[in-house]
């Protein structure tokens, strides 16, 4: 979680809000800040059985190699895409079906409750963080050698770390979401939680 919230320069912050229409830099923090809870979260779910961690791997290692994190400022801006990175890797609405499924409304409703931004601006920021996320995940698999039970292993202890860790309420509202029926009931549990991210986020 460290690592992806260290993607986020004051720069991108200001680059990704103008893009969404005028959103407030702190609206889009605490909102990136759901979007990586929910999406690491939907990750450790689907790598929690071999097949799914063996899935994932293979597309960390067929398009999501990390590439994107080395000019993500010009991805954003919708530079270099063709030269540098292919359009899979950027495939956020892809990412976001394959991961959340019918659920997609339900977290995009419930990210929207916690940073203040509607669900077209959550949707569109989601989209742009998922190969984000996955670029970060395929960063760490390639630079420490990590095999499929270690891919695996990241993501269910970063959850769990995550919600025993009181200064990130998100996760463990988000593992109730990904465990729900999907009736969007837990999206009722928000208030509050995106001024308490806000906090952590501009403390340091």
């Amino acid at each position: 979680m460290d690592l992806l919230q260290g993607q986020l320069t004051d720069g991108l912050l200001d680059q990704m809000s103008a893009q969404l229409g005028g959103a407030s830099k702190e609206q889009t923090a605490v909102a990136a800040s759901g979007i990586f809870n929910t999406l690491v979260g939907a990750l450790a779910k689907n790598a929690s059985t071999p097949e799914g961690a063996n899935s994932l791997v293979n597309a960390l290692d067929n398009d999501h190699d990390g590439s994107i994190l080395d000019n993500i400022t010009d991805i954003f801006q919708g530079q270099s895409q063709a030269q540098t990175v292919s359009q899979k890797t950027l495939n956020g609405a892809g990412i976001l079906n394959h991961l959340l499924g019918d659920r997609q409304d339900g977290a995009a409703s419930m990210i929207s409750q916690m940073s203040g931004l509607n669900k077209g601006q959550t949707g569109n920021l989601m989209s742009m963080l998922a190969p984000v996320v996955l670029g970060t995940l395929g960063k760490q698999r390639s630079q420490g050698g990590l095999d499929v039970a270690s891919i695996a292993s990241l993501l269910t202890g970063t959850v769990s770390n995550q919600r025993a860790n009181n200064s990130n309420p998100a996760m463990s509202l988000v593992a109730q979401f990904l465990d729900s029926d999907g009736d969007g009931s837990i999206v009722d549990d928000v208030a509050g939680i995106g001024m308490k991210l806000l906090g952590n986020l501009f403390k340091k």
